[in-house]
Formats: C-alpha cells, sequence, structure tokens
C-alpha cells in the first residue's frame, strides 16, 4: 500500500464566473520513505497539489487516499489530527511566533495534540538538537538568521514524528549558503531517519536533491523520472529561489 495515492485528481476554481481548472487528472503514487520533487513554473499548479496533499483542501473530482485513508469521506477534526500527527509542514515563509522562544514555537504543534505529552519539552529539545540548533533554543525569530528560523520551522514539523514533511519552496527566501544548509537537513533526513521527503519547487538545482523528481505543467504531470545522479546531488550545491 503507498503511502499517497491520488486517484485522477482534478482541481477546478471559480475565477470572475468561470471554472479554472487548475490541476488535471492527477494519479500519482509516492511510497513511504522517498525522496520527491515537484518542479514547475509559476501557475503550475504544485502548490495547489500540495493543499490537497496536505489535507488543507479537497479536489473536485478524484480520490486521495493517505496512509490507507480516503481523505475525501473522513470528519474535519480527523482532517486536523492527521495533519497534526501525519505531516510536517514547511513554507517559504517561516510562520514562527515572532518574540517566542524558538523551543516554544517548536513545541507548538503539540498543543493541538489529542493530549499534551508530558515530555513536550524535551522531545522539542531533541529536534533541536537533531538539526544543529540546540545553542539556540531560547533565543527568539528576531535574533536568529534566515537560515536558522528555517530549521526551527523543520525542528517544529519534526515534533509529531510525521510521516511525511511537506516543503514548499523551502529556500525561497534564503540567500545560497543557508539554502545549502537547509537542503542538507532535509537530506540528512531522508537518508538517516527515513523520513518522506516531498519537496514543491521551481529551481532545478533544489529538486535534484531528491530521488525523484515530478514536472508538472499547466495541471498535469509532464515527466516521472528517477535522478541518476540522487547520490551526488545530496553533497553538491543548492541554490536559493532568493538569488
Amino acid at each position: 500500500m503507498s503511502l499517497i495515492e491520488l486517484r485522477s485528481i482534478s482541481k477546478t476554481y471559480k475565477s470572475a464566473g468561470l471554472d479554472v481548472e487548475v490541476l488535471k487528472d492527477i494519479s500519482l503514487r509516492i511510497e513511504e520513505g522517498e525522496y520527491v520533487s515537484i518542479i514547475g513554473p509559476s501557475g503550475a499548479g504544485k502548490s495547489t497539489l500540495m493543499t490537497i496533499m496536505g489535507c488543507l483542501g479537497l479536489p473536485t473530482k478524484g480520490t486521495y487516499i493517505l496512509d490507507g485513508e480516503e481523505v475525501e469521506r473522513v470528519s474535519d477534526r480527523e482532517l486536523s489530527r492527521i495533519r497534526n500527527e501525519k505531516i510536517g509542514f514547511v513554507f517559504q515563509a517561516f510562520h514562527l511566533l515572532p518574540g517566542v522562544k524558538a523551543i516554544d514555537n517548536v513545541m507548538m504543534p503539540l498543543l493541538y495534540s489529542r493530549k499534551v505529552p508530558k515530555d513536550a519539552r524535551q522531545r522539542a529539545e531533541a529536534v533541536l538538537d537533531k538539526i544543529g540548533l540546540g545553542h539556540r533554543m531560547t533565543h527568539t525569530p528576531g535574533q536568529l538568521s534566515g537560515g536558522e528560523q528555517q530549521r526551527v520551522t523543520i525542528a517544529r514539523s519534526l515534533i509529531n514524528n510525521p510521516k511525511i514533511i511537506l516543503a514548499d519552496e523551502p529556500t525561497g527566501n534564503l540567500d545560497s549558503k543557508n539554502g545549502v544548509e537547509i537542503m542538507k537537513t532535509f537530506d540528512r533526513l531522508n537518508r538517516e531517519e527515513g523520513t518522506t521527503i516531498i519537496l514543491i519547487t521551481h529551481d532545478r538545482e533544489v529538486a535534484r536533491h531528491a530521488k525523484r523528481i515530478l514536472t508538472i505543467k499547466d495541471g498535469e504531470i509532464e515527466s516521472d523520472q528517477w535522478n541518476e545522479n540522487f547520490q551526488k546531488s545530496q553533497t553538491g550545491p543548492a541554490r536559493s529561489g532568493a538569488e
């Protein structure tokens, strides 16, 4: 059974009274432990696809099965649980609470769990250590560099031990050096922890970090290829979308 399965997914929005089809009959399987990039130009439908895979929106047509559950049949309350427990999100904008210590920002998803674990602080300390920010856990976002802030968001995405990390343009607000460090973090999480990583990007250098590269154009999958240079790309450069 695939971790993610999309069956003939389409998404249509209303715009000025007209139907605009953003995704067109997308079928896709992603297995647990895969490292996948979804690349395409602005307006191709990448972010809409991520919204559906992240259970942040439903398709107009088709079926989405996540870890054995048919998402369209799940209640809103259960969808919130799935998002909180099975999926970690990393966005281009960091979405950290200003003036709040890194460790407390990382702990936020635990506050929405069905039962806040007694070891919440220890878990937050552990994930910050894992991504190399154990020495910065009491600093607020304003005291951290852009790269450090993005690593805090990655730590926050990991706090509930999710099966999937969905990252939307994760280097887009970073300079080249910090972009490299963020991509090394994703590479390591997939290689050492077996975390399923899905990158949404317009940057081919970022996309090449993944083992599998999906190209989307005009709402359709144009190609689905294995990256023959996968191991080499994990140690190579990663450009930032901010360049």
